[in-house]
């Protein structure tokens, strides 16, 4: 009988082992290019970083990895699933090779997650909230089968108290739905549809940013703003705390390294100004970063403190000599040259494979004398915005588009033709709540310095209303109400897009008042062997066999780019980044393992488009 029963035992052991096996055989879905990233992915520990350089605590847990998952008619939705299809590497969307799955969710579909997690002692001292990067794009959160909260939106951050749904102890089970009808909903997707073509690309669904748990006291910080101000010497700070207490305060310092510049202690819902004389000013050649701790302070005691930083840098908007109007850096005129750059990765879609990844394009945009970068109908995971300031790029933000279907005039001056779209009280608000939380979200990134509510009349609706709320939302910054769209007077820029050769508005016409860009240009195509998306039919605004014939036709837009800028030109953006899906115009292949112009060619090109003896302000 003895023998029997460890027969028995041996043979459960075993049983559960395979199955344990099983469970963690993750591997990427072959069939398509990968970077060279890709092979670097640890489906135990996908991009543990901190992912919120902004606002750091100390005590937290990443849940990125292997998570069970299900995909189950929207039907069904209400009821969780009995039986999980197999495992999701999180954080990268189901539809992409990264994840494990390589599946297309669907709007017919909703997409299940489900992880076992054992919280720390540490953790459990405190309340817990759990933290969701990104989910696409609407997302119902349980803990323990107990719904915590719900969110819509594709792109901003949120979080919330799971506290009283934990268990006393042992394994917290967490369970999201998400559902995403992709371009047959109203809500912000960017360029995801079902059926990708042309400059149209692959639907990304579910959770796509990193998901963490965070421990925190029961009075806390749940956000800071701060916004620095150059001719005042000075930054502005508040906070939003949680669970204030009457005379619960807030202590603001500044640091330069280990030595205190700064420091202010206000009401905990009160603003702080906080001195910073003779500024670092932040800019490209010099991203100076200084520290910043912000702390509630409860009868003289730190009950809750974030480490944060921030820069002292100015973006506005002077006329020149001639009297039109100029995009000016720290009241200098510094012309704004970068690519567009959508985001996408062959392999993890939205989610860049590691953060190595992220880094790497923002890195050789820099070394290829570009000083700034288009965001283009996408949002970056907090760690993106980071790498920026710290290397001195400039950032464009555009929102994600979504709802269209209106018309699309593209001359300024023009009407008859173009159309505001006639969107739903739900789309406007679906618009308005995610705009607002994205630029909340982003806010203390000072490498943003221009907000981009529509491209190209996708979507686009009630514009001066809109452009007018964005500005006064973050009157810090400058707002291009419609990049290359249908156009009004309102903003404060005007945003012609042309391929593939460089032109701008007439500054006669239209600079006495709007600052003059080009918001996308050039779109040049080389589709490299053997790094393509897909073997044929690939495509470009115009299209080249060589890389050399692709240097001899962008070689001159530089040429009539320096004249421009002594026009009235303020900035421009270079299409694109990298290849994306069949799109071959990038400046490196969609896998990033082919550069196709050298980047010191390139640098050396750029260099002439920053002289200081172009434009003379007024």
């Amino acid at each position: 009988m003895k023998k029997a029963y460890l027969l028995l035992l041996l043979g459960l052991w075993l049983q559960t082992g395979l199955v344990q096996a099983q469970r963690t055989d993750w591997k990427i879905v072959t069939g398509k290019i990968t970077s060279p990233w890709a092979e670097k992915v640890n489906p135990a520990k996908p991009l543990p970083e901190y992912p919120r350089p902004q606002m750091v605590r100390e005590n937290w847990l990443n849940l990125n990895g292997l998570w069970d998952y299900a995909l189950q008619p929207r039907t069904q939705q209400d009821n969780a699933p009995t039986a999980f299809a197999g495992q999701i590497l999180v954080p990268f969307p189901v539809e992409s090779a990264l994840s494990g799955v390589g599946k297309t969710a669907g709007q017919e579909n909703v997409l299940w997650y489900r992880k076992s997690v054992t919280i720390p002692a540490k953790l459990r001292k405190q309340n817990v909230l759990l933290h969701f990067g990104a989910v696409d794009w609407l997302a119902d959160v349980f803990v323990n089968g107990q719904k915590v909260g719900t969110h819509q939106g594709g792109y901003d951050p949120f979080s919330f108290d799971i506290t009283s749904a934990l268990k006393g102890s042992g394994a917290q089970e967490i369970t999201v739905r998400v559902w995403d009808p992709t371009n047959d909903g109203p809500q912000p997707r960017g360029k995801q549809v079902k059926k990708p073509e042309s400059i149209w690309y692959t639907p990304v669904t579910g959770i796509w940013q990193t998901v963490w748990l965070e421990a925190v006291p029961k009075t806390y910080i749940l956000a800071t703003k701060q916004t620095p101000n150059i001719d005042q010497q000075n930054l502005t700070v508040t906070a939003n705390v949680q669970n204030l207490g009457a005379n619960d305060r807030l202590r603001i310092s500044a640091w330069n390294g280990k030595n205190k510049i700064s420091e202010k202690e206000v009401a905990a819902n009160a603003e702080a100004v906080l001195p910073v004389s003779d500024a670092k000013l932040w800019s490209p050649e010099n991203p100076f970063l200084y520290d910043l701790r912000v702390a509630v302070v409860s009868n003289g005691k730190v009950v809750d403190e974030v480490k944060s930083y921030f820069a002292m840098r100015k973006i506005s908007m002077a006329p020149d000599a001639a009297g039109v109007q100029r995009m000016l850096l720290n009241n200098k005129f510094v012309f704004q040259y970068g690519p567009l750059d959508q985001g996408w990765w062959p392999d993890g879609l939205y989610t860049a494979p590691t953060d190595e990844a992220l880094l790497f394009d923002i890195q050789k945009t820099k070394e290829m004398g570009f000083n700034m970068i288009r965001k283009h109908v996408k949002v970056e995971p907090a760690r993106w915005y980071y790498h920026c300031d710290k290397l001195g790029m400039l950032v464009w933000q555009d929102m994600p588009s979504g709802d269209m279907g209106n018309r699309w005039e593209q001359r300024p001056g023009i009407i008859g033709k173009g159309t505001e779209k006639d969107r739903t009280p739900e789309s406007e608000k679906i618009f308005r709540t995610e705009w607002q939380a994205i630029m909340d979200a982003n806010h203390n990134f000072p490498s943003i310095v221009v907000w981009v509510p529509f491209n190209e009349a996708w979507g686009q609706f009630k514009t001066e209303e809109i452009t007018n709320w964005t500005m006064k939302h973050d009157p810090s910054r400058l707002v291009n109400s419609a990049s290359g769209g249908n156009f009004h007077p309102v903003g404060h820029i005007i945003d012609l897009h042309n391929y593939p050769e460089p032109v701008m508005p007439a500054p006669s016409l239209f600079g006495a008042k709007q600052i003059i860009v080009l918001g996308e240009f050039g779109g040049l195509g080389l589709p490299v062997e053997g790094h393509t998306w897909q073997d044929k039919n690939n495509w470009g605004y115009q299209n080249f066999k060589s890389a050399d014939d692709l240097i001899k036709r962008y070689r001159p837009f530089m040429d009539t780019m320096t004249d421009l800028i002594r026009q009235g030109l303020s900035a421009a953006v270079y299409t694109q980044t990298t290849d994306v899906e069949i799109e071959t115009n990038g400046l490196m292949t969609y896998d990033r393992k082919i550069i196709k112009i050298p980047t010191a060619e390139l640098k050396q090109m750029h260099a002439k488009l920053y002289s200081p003896s172009l434009v003379t302000l007024k």
